[in-house]
């Protein structure tokens, strides 16, 4: 699987939303390798979407596709200012990845240290830890950007499951978890949450 990461500051949500609805509906059957997308828009009008391909030659070959540049061309106009890439070869899921079902969408960006080690850690990990202590989490999807930087997508059943499970303290099992986990980043996390998250799936 390989991911494209975009994200930018955007006028207008509902126009954005409506180019999003378009690209479902009209582009994504003829889309070459598309598996699916997350994307939404944070409270501060930050965008950004989660672009699911086959593989990188898929991406590449629907970039080029007309249809394609005549869309982003007129969504590439209610953004106001920078729009960021991140094409990601080093992707994966846990659980049930990236659920259409979730009513909340939580990314977060991140640097890390060593990409192998939490690569392996997250294919071996025991996820019932995780199902017995928030069972408001379904799943999650992580795209390595190339240059240390990493984004992930964790999905929610719901926000208001999603506070009251990120309000209780910790068990003994998890806060070992994660502190198992954390040794494979470095530095803080960005979050940005979509409370109201656009998913689709081929």
């Amino acid at each position: 699987m390989f991911i494209q990461v975009i994200q930018g500051k955007i006028t207008d949500r509902d126009e954005v939303r409506d180019a999003m609805d378009r690209w479902v509906r009209d582009l994504a059957p003829g889309s070459v390798g598309w598996l699916g997308s997350t994307a939404g828009v944070t409270d501060d009008d930050t965008f950004v979407a989660l672009a699911r391909f086959e593989s990188q030659e898929a991406a590449r070959r629907n970039s080029h596709r007309q249809e394609q540049e005549q869309w982003w061309t007129e969504l590439s106009k209610l953004f106001a200012g920078e729009v960021t890439f991140h094409d990601c070869a080093a992707t994966g899921t846990w659980m049930s990845g990236g659920s259409d079902d979730a009513g909340f969408v939580q990314i977060m960006h991140s640097r890390v240290r060593d990409l192998d080690g939490l690569r392996a850690w997250m294919e071996h990990a025991d996820y019932g830890v995780l199902t017995r202590n928030r069972p408001d989490i379904l799943g999650g999807v992580w795209a390595a950007h190339g240059d240390g930087g990493m984004t992930e997508a964790v999905y929610f059943r719901s926000e208001a499951e999603a506070r009251a499970g990120e309000s209780q303290a910790p068990t003994p099992e998890m806060k070992a978890a994660m502190e198992e986990m954390g040794r494979f980043y470095e530095g803080d996390f960005t979050y940005l949450d979509l409370k109201d998250p656009w998913l689709a799936s081929r």
